[in-house]
């Protein structure tokens, strides 16, 4: 709105517009709430498509103040990619749960090479299971690489790799 609209409202109307607009921004922050918690909502532009969707018109600007208002995190679901979840709602998962839980699901087969253990999974679960592997901290792992369906682990020997390997291997039986 431009400054000549404000100018043009009597002061009894620019209260009444300064209350309108606020009730404006908790319905949105309502709405954002809703949308946040029903699906996953990964950018501030996938949120002003969902906000767009369900008919609010915002800038990237308001919803950016939003955010930081609502106090919305931002974290990662089960597959690495990024999403908004309210703040209450963020619970720190248990490394070893997290682990087990996506390596059960997606993990398919675990061998070691030298000080190497090798982790192959589905199509898109390595990035993944290579985060779950590095929040562990193992004193068996030293880091971790991930491409598309394969982690590889670093072990700080080859005997260490071969108990690190049994370890996983014991999550897939």
């Amino acid at each position: 709105m431009n400054s000549h609209f404000y100018q043009a409202l009597p002061e009894a109307n620019l209260h009444t517009y300064a209350r309108l607009m606020q009730l404006a921004k908790t319905e949105r922050q309502r709405l954002i709430e809703s949308v946040v918690a029903r699906k996953r909502v990964g950018t501030q532009f996938e949120l002003l498509d969902a906000l767009a969707a369900s008919g609010c018109t915002v800038t990237q600007a308001t919803i950016s103040r939003d955010i930081r208002e609502l106090r919305l995190e931002k974290t990662h679901d089960p597959f690495g990619r990024p999403r908004y979840v309210l703040p209450h709602s963020v619970r720190r998962a248990d490394p070893n749960e997290a682990l087990a839980s996506i390596l059960g699901q997606f993990g398919r087969k675990i061998t070691s090479a030298g000080n190497i253990v090798v982790v192959h999974s589905e199509l898109g679960a390595a990035p993944p299971i290579a985060r779950a592997l590095d929040e562990l901290d193992h004193d068996r792992i030293v880091g971790t690489l991930a491409g598309d369906d394969t982690v590889l682990v670093i072990a700080p020997s080859e005997r260490d790799a071969k108990s690190l390997a049994r370890e996983l291997g014991s999550v897939l039986a």
